[in-house]
């Protein structure tokens, strides 16, 4: 644990006009980053704001105490502050090893952060049993795996399980506040190369993922675990030469997989990837389940707020919305939704929600929730007609929803009160609570339930299993001859988990409710067309 554990977060100041905002938008070049943000001191604001100008130019955050209480009553997943002083790569770079092992905020925090990963075993049965079914047989033996992922304690049991099947793996952050420090020096003691740490800047978050995808005499990557598509078009853009050579891509958000797509359509995806995310185990049970749990955690750790009789509008009714609004009903909120799709539209209907426009609620509600994976759904117009104290946060993978940017402005003032949490303040002294910065809120703000995340883990171990070794012929890999290929059959390359997996992943987690299932009699069978043992629904079968 670090030194600081249990003091109050002391606030960050940095330049408005020199700010680099760091961003899990698709990038444009990754080889190309923007230097990363540099704490400067701030000018001190005392009393009201003049009508001469309310901020100084020079300050975008100013310091606010916090009581050991309040510090206390926050616990975020990491116990460690991001602003720390220098960024860990550059203490590398600075000792002459540019390409160190791994790179982590602080190697002693080892102990605690096992201590982590122990506690989270106990909560992903699926996983631990995948582990134990398979490790002898080491199904991924001499994969060399490129992570990125958040970094938690629940991917270090994914991790781990990975290296017992087999696999090498080097592995990076996808967000650069979600990373629990303990638990990345625990991975990084125990040999494993890791390089992330909470509170990346913008150049070190490319700097992490590169040391991964690049390739060297010992290292010639051939999977790729992808978290938002940032380490695949990393490595697409910057080693285009070993990426030929990887044999396959997982991808679990969103963002990534839409991302994915683009490329098949422009015919540059010339490896297969699976859709992890559109997988009935990761869109059903993450994405509904540890989102319907962990949008309360986030919320309440860090604004302590009070939820019956408050107003929240969510921004998307998919499997994510539908978890946000869940909770928010079942503690007493009065629950608008906002979509653009109107089958969503008229589920959330249906289940008691009343379907609005953003712009006919957002004077009057307390809570503002964006789960639509677009961007500028959030924009400054509607944050200028927010009330006063409005939280605002996403639920989305990239922090494109709420337009962030849009506030780094002098007349602003940022005021940083918990980690994780900024107030934005208004010449008239109208304040909005910002959480993460528009990145994801869960992850940043709070823990993630270990049992839902072991459903997602089995899926992505067992999409890196089936497509390292799967024959030549079930995946098509496309060659620049056949680049000129129909657009509209260009996502061919793109492929669902099969169903027979999803089925195995579900009945891993089964034991653990003493669940048991009633088994189809021959006649039965038969008569339904399926085999016994499954799989027991049609791939179009909407669950």
């Amino acid at each position: 644990m670090s030194e600081g554990h249990g003091e109050p977060n002391q606030c960050r100041k940095e330049s408005v006009a020199g700010a680099a905002v760091p961003s899990d938008s698709p990038v444009t070049d990754p080889g190309q980053v923007r230097a990363g943000n540099s704490d400067s001191g701030a000018a001190k604001f005392d009393g009201p704001r003049g009508k001469a100008g309310a901020l100084k130019k020079s300050a975008r955050y100013r310091s606010r105490s916090l009581s050991a209480s309040s510090a206390d009553s926050y616990s975020s997943t990491s116990y460690t502050d991001e602003d720390e002083g220098a960024q860990p790569h550059e203490k590398a770079i600075a000792a002459g090893q540019p390409n160190p092992p791994y790179c982590v905020r602080n190697i002693e925090q080892n102990a605690f952060g096992r201590r982590e990963i122990e506690i989270a075993e106990q909560e992903m049965p699926g996983i631990m049993a995948l582990r134990a079914r398979a490790k002898d047989d080491k199904p991924l033996k001499d994969a060399k795996i490129v992570g990125c992922t958040h970094i938690n304690a629940q991917t270090a049991v994914l991790i781990e399980t990975l290296a017992a099947l087999g696999a090498t793996v080097r592995w990076a952050a996808c967000n650069i506040y979600s990373t629990q420090n303990e638990v990345a020096a625990a991975l990084a003691h125990a040999g494993y190369a890791i390089f992330a740490w909470r509170g990346e800047s913008e150049e070190a978050f490319w700097w992490c993922i590169d040391q991964c995808c690049t390739p060297t005499a010992t290292w010639q990557p051939n999977m790729i675990l992808d978290d938002g598509g940032d380490a695949t078009h990393l490595m697409l853009k910057k080693h285009g030469a070993a990426f030929k050579n990887i044999k396959g891509i997982v991808e679990e958000s969103v963002t990534g997989v839409h991302r994915l797509y683009q490329l098949s359509k422009a015919g540059k995806l010339c490896v297969p990837a699976m859709n992890v995310n559109d997988s009935v185990t990761k869109t059903k049970f993450d994405n509904l389940y540890s989102c319907r749990e962990s949008i309360i955690d986030a919320l309440k750790r860090s604004t302590d707020l009070m939820f019956g009789g408050k107003q929240s509008v969510v921004c998307g009714y998919g499997e994510v919305g539908k978890g946000c609004c869940q909770a928010l009903k079942a503690l007493g909120c009065v629950v608008y939704v906002t979509e653009i799709d109107p089958i969503c539209a008229l589920q959330a209907a249906m289940d008691g929600f009343r379907v609005v426009k953003l712009n006919e609620v957002i004077r009057q509600v307390d809570i503002v929730i964006t789960a639509t994976g677009n961007k500028g759904v959030v924009t400054r117009e509607h944050m200028e007609r927010m009330k006063n104290g409005c939280v605002v946060c996403n639920m989305g993978h990239s922090n494109t929803e709420i337009d962030v940017y849009a506030l780094k402005t002098p007349d602003l003032l940022w005021e940083r009160v918990r980690s994780q949490v900024d107030h934005i303040i208004w010449p008239n002294g109208k304040r909005i609570v910002l959480l993460a910065e528009g990145r994801l809120a869960n992850l940043c703000c709070s823990s993630l339930p270990s049992f839902v995340v072991s459903v997602t883990a089995a899926t992505q171990a067992l999409a890196l299993i089936e497509l390292y070794n799967a024959p030549n012929q079930r995946y098509k890999r496309w060659t620049r001859d056949q680049s000129r290929r129909d657009p509209e059959t260009r996502e061919a390359d793109v492929y669902l988990l099969p169903k027979k997996m999803d089925e195995y992943v579900a009945s891993l987690h089964l034991p653990t409710f003493d669940a048991h299932l009633t088994e189809l009699t021959d006649e039965q069978a038969k008569y339904l067309g399926l085999n016994k043992v499954g799989p027991f629904k049609p791939n179009y079968y909407r669950y």
